[in-house]
C-alpha cells in the first residue's frame, strides 16, 4: 500500500517528518483528509487538530494558520505559523493562555478591527490546543492503546 511522506514545518523548527498512511486537518474549505495518490492541492490552514494515521495508530497534533501543499508523488508539506505534538501540550498552561486570550478578546472588541482579528486568531489557536490536550488526556486516562503521542 502507498504511503505519504509528511513534513510539518514552522518558522522555528521541523515539528514532524515521517511516512504516514493519512493526514486529516482543518483548512479554510473545511476538514480535509489526504490519502495516498491525492490530487495536487494547495490550501490555507485554519487553527485546529491534525490527525496522522500511521500503522493503525492515530497521532494527534495541533497547528495554527498556515498552508497545506499536497505534491505529486505522495508528498505533503504543512507550513504552519505554530504546530505542536500532543505530548508537548501542557493543559494547565493552555487553560491559562486561553483565559488570557479571552480577556484580550473582550478588551479588543471595542478596538480597531485588526487588533480584534489578532485576538480572535489567538483565541482560536488556544481553543484548538485545548481540544487536542483534552483529547490526549482522555485517551491516556482510559488507556487508549490506539492513540500515539
Amino acid at each position: 500500500m502507498s504511503k505519504l511522506t509528511l513534513s510539518i514545518v514552522t518558522p522555528e523548527r521541523t515539528v514532524y517528518e515521517d511516512v504516514v498512511d493519512s493526514v486529516s486537518l482543518m483548512t479554510e474549505m473545511g476538514e480535509v483528509t489526504v490519502l495516498p495518490n491525492h490530487i495536487p492541492l494547495v490550501a490555507t490552514l485554519r487553527a485546529g487538530e491534525l490527525r496522522l494515521r500511521k500503522d493503525n495508530m492515530e497521532h494527534l497534533m495541533v497547528a495554527s494558520t498556515g498552508f497545506l501543499q499536497v505534491r505529486p508523488g505522495n508528498e505533503i508539506v504543512i507550513l504552519a505559523d505554530t504546530a505542536e505534538r500532543a505530548d508537548e501540550l501542557d493543559l494547565t498552561k493552555i487553560e491559562e493562555a486561553r483565559e488570557r486570550a479571552r480577556e484580550l478578546l473582550a478588551k479588543k472588541r471595542d478596538m480597531d478591527e485588526v487588533a480584534f482579528a489578532d485576538a480572535a486568531a489567538m483565541m482560536e489557536r488556544e481553543l484548538a490546543r485545548h481540544r487536542v490536550a483534552l483529547k490526549r488526556k482522555k485517551y491516556r486516562d482510559v488507556g487508549g492503546a490506539k492513540l500515539g503521542q
